[in-house]
């Protein structure tokens, strides 16, 4: 176990959490590996997701379903194979969050990040063609 500094001060990082982005994401390519942080309490809404290749950069996300979005996203094979995603159960969505200056808080929808659970890969889904379906539940 490493112990990475963060913003967020030293966090202990276990080879096996690291979330590996093969292709990094728009605009941090070279930020490859992060690691999920979250508050200590049960059930969090909000995670960090914390490059280990820059400690200056990282991502408040949220699950898609915690906002109440279902999304119905394809993939093609080659975005399947990055992630060694072969069964769409083992997929998570996050949305990356931002705060404006007008001190809202934003989710971006039309970019969610796939995270596949077992493998621990993932990727930002860009050029999104889903239905993006809202529900109170």
């Amino acid at each position: 176990m490493d112990i990475f500094q963060s913003q967020f001060g030293p966090i202990e990082v276990d080879p096996d959490t690291i979330i590996h982005f093969p292709a990094g994401l728009p605009g941090f390519e070279t930020c490859k590996n992060y690691k999920l942080l979250n508050e200590d309490k049960p059930n969090p809404n909000v995670y960090w997701l914390q490059s280990l290749d820059d400690a200056d950069v990282a991502f408040s996300i949220i699950g898609a379903e915690r906002l109440g979005f279902n999304y119905v996203l394809t993939l093609s094979d080659e975005e399947c194979a990055a992630i060694d995603l072969t069964d769409t159960n083992d997929a998570m969505l996050f949305l990356i969050l931002s705060r404006p200056s007008d001190d809202s808080i934003r989710a971006n929808t039309f970019a969610p990040l796939v995270i596949n659970l077992q493998s621990r890969k993932g990727l930002q889904k860009v050029d999104i063609k889903a239905d993006i379906v809202f529900s109170n539940t």
